[in-house]
């Protein structure tokens, strides 16, 4: 069984990798938007399993759509799952 300590721990961990890759992101962003000018790009907060989706162009938005739309029906299926396993 896992404590309450290692699964704090788990969640502050994968939140600061989150803070580096949005880091890591930006400044390879900012290298490659030097050369051409142009930067696309979107994003999604997902607020339990509704996705808000942003971005610069259509091309973005539909991928980040995909995705979050995939993010929320895992999260939809695990939510399922762990309840009638539960039961």
């Amino acid at each position: 069984m896992v404590d309450s300590a290692s699964l704090y721990i788990l969640g502050i961990a994968l939140v600061f990798i989150g803070i580096l890759i949005v880091i890591v992101t930006l400044i390879l962003l900012s290298v490659s938007s030097a050369k051409s000018g142009k930067i696309k790009g979107g994003g999604a907060i997902i607020v339990g399993p509704v996705p808000i989706i942003f971005g610069t162009d259509s091309r973005s938005l539909k991928t980040i759509l995909l995705l979050s739309l995939a993010l929320a029906v895992t999260l939809v299926v695990f939510i399922v799952l762990q309840h009638l396993l539960m039961r």
